[in-house]
C-alpha cells in the first residue's frame, strides 16, 4: 500500500517554483515561436527606453480603425535605431511623412515614421545602427491644411508586420505573457 505525504511549506513552496519556471518558459499567446537562436533580442529603436505614448490597437478586421504600431515618446532629432539587423526596404516619404522600413527577415519587417535617413533600399543594417532621425516639425511650422500629429508631443511611431500582418512592436522587447496565480496549498485546518 502506498502512503501518501502530506505537502510540507518547503515541498510545496518547491512545487510552486518549478510551476512558475516551467510557464516562463512558454510562449506567450499569439506569438510565433521561432526556432532556438533564431531571433537575437530586438532592442527599443530609441535610448533611454521611452515611455510608450499610445500602444497598439490591432483592429477586428483590416479595413477598421485602430492603431497598427506604438508611439514612443521622443524629442524631435533622436536617433533613431534598427532594433535587430536586416536590410532597408524603403526611405521616403509617405503622404507628407518621412518612413523608414527594414526588412529583419523571416517575414518581419518594422516600419518606423516620422524619420529622415539618408539610407537607400537594399543597405544592410545592424542591430542598433542608427538609421535616421525623428523628423517633428513644431505644427506652426506645417503648411496650411495639413493634418497634426497624432501623437500629443514628440514621438516615434514604430509599426511591424510579421508575414503582411501588423503585430504589436513590443513583444519583441518585452515579456508580456500575462501573470499566473497559482492557488496556495492547503494548511494545517484548511
Amino acid at each position: 500500500m502506498t502512503r501518501l505525504r502530506r505537502a510540507t511549506p518547503l515541498r510545496a513552496a518547491v512545487l510552486l517554483l518549478l510551476m512558475v519556471a516551467a510557464l516562463a518558459a512558454a510562449p506567450w499567446p499569439g506569438a510565433a515561436v521561432p526556432a532556438p537562436g533564431a531571433l537575437p533580442a530586438w532592442q527599443w529603436p530609441v535610448t533611454p527606453q521611452p515611455d510608450v505614448v499610445r500602444g497598439f490597437d490591432k483592429p477586428a478586421q483590416r479595413w477598421l480603425a485602430g492603431h497598427r504600431g506604438v508611439d514612443l515618446a521622443a524629442a524631435g532629432g533622436t536617433a533613431v535605431r534598427s532594433p535587430a539587423g536586416g536590410t532597408v526596404r524603403f526611405a521616403g516619404h509617405v503622404v507628407d511623412r518621412p518612413v523608414l522600413t527594414v526588412d529583419h527577415g523571416g517575414g518581419l519587417v518594422s516600419s518606423f515614421e516620422p524619420v529622415a535617413s539618408t539610407l537607400s533600399p537594399g543597405e544592410a543594417v545592424a542591430a542598433g545602427q542608427t538609421v535616421g532621425l525623428l523628423d517633428v516639425r513644431p505644427p506652426a511650422l506645417d503648411p496650411p491644411g495639413t493634418k497634426q500629429p497624432h501623437c500629443p508631443g514628440s514621438c516615434l511611431h514604430w509599426g511591424v508586420r510579421l508575414d503582411g500582418e501588423y503585430v504589436d512592436p513590443l513583444r519583441f522587447i518585452l515579456d508580456r505573457r500575462p501573470s499566473i496565480l497559482l492557488p496556495l496549498p492547503a494548511g494545517p485546518g484548511s
